[in-house]
């Protein structure tokens, strides 16, 4: 497992504030030794809890053209028909991915293809769980046409805890499913809205990884692995 590059940055000058506070309060408290040390340990966890976080674990990444895996580690809140507004306007299955604090952030590609759609909308922070976070947060759209033909959109959806979303794709970009298309830092929401006829695989409730888990089959012709 390696450190992500979004939380290097975040790390390096993190452990530097802390060594510096924990310094100054030997310094300045030595006396107090057990307050030194709780604060000390607090501090120690405060980092691992911090790097964690930020986390990039191997994956076996599973490719199929018509297989829909999950962008991002975390659990299935959502799995309904819903009017999808801002690129189809019309009805789509929306298949919703919280990830908590102690979930992995980096966000896939769900499925290969190209990039006919992009767009970032700054918003609020409601907490990623709530039903207008969707079309009211901080989020990303992306639409890619598949190798398997249809249009699917995914949104990165920032959470009351995220302040940032990194994306790492454009309109016209080839991408390759299960390769990072983003970041999203501090509690979060992927959401993916496929065509009414696609198989969903996965159940409300269900812990998926990103990159392994598939959460959907598309309608195609091409022969499938289920």
């Amino acid at each position: 497992m390696k450190i992500h590059k979004e939380g290097r940055r975040i790390l390096f000058f993190t452990i530097l504030a802390l060594l510096a506070v924990n310094l100054l309060l030997f310094q300045l408290n030595a006396r107090n030794v057990t307050f030194n040390r709780i604060f000390a340990a607090i501090s120690a966890v405060a980092f691992l809890l911090l790097l964690q976080f930020f986390r990039s674990p191997y994956r076996n990444l599973l490719t199929h053209e018509d297989l829909l895996i999950a962008p991002a580690d975390g659990k299935v809140v959502v799995i309904e028909d819903v009017h999808e507004p801002e690129y189809f306007d019309d009805v789509r299955k929306q298949i919703s991915i919280f990830m908590s604090p102690i979930n992995v952030h980096i966000t896939r590609n769900p499925i290969s293809g190209i990039v006919r759609y992009f767009k970032y909308h700054p918003g609020n922070y409601l907490v990623a769980w709530h039903p207008k976070s969707s079309t009211k947060n901080e989020r990303t759209t992306v639409v890619v046409e598949s190798d398997a033909g249809p249009l699917v959109l995914f949104r990165q959806i920032a959470g009351a805890m995220a302040r940032r979303i990194v994306w790492y794709v454009n309109e016209g970009d080839e991408v390759n499913q299960g390769e990072e298309f983003g970041f999203i830092k501090f509690g979060s929401r992927v959401d993916v809205f496929v065509p009414m006829d696609t198989d969903i695989k996965v159940q409300l409730g269900d812990k998926v990884k990103g990159g392994e888990t598939v959460i959907a089959q598309l309608k195609t012709t091409s022969p499938s692995l289920f």
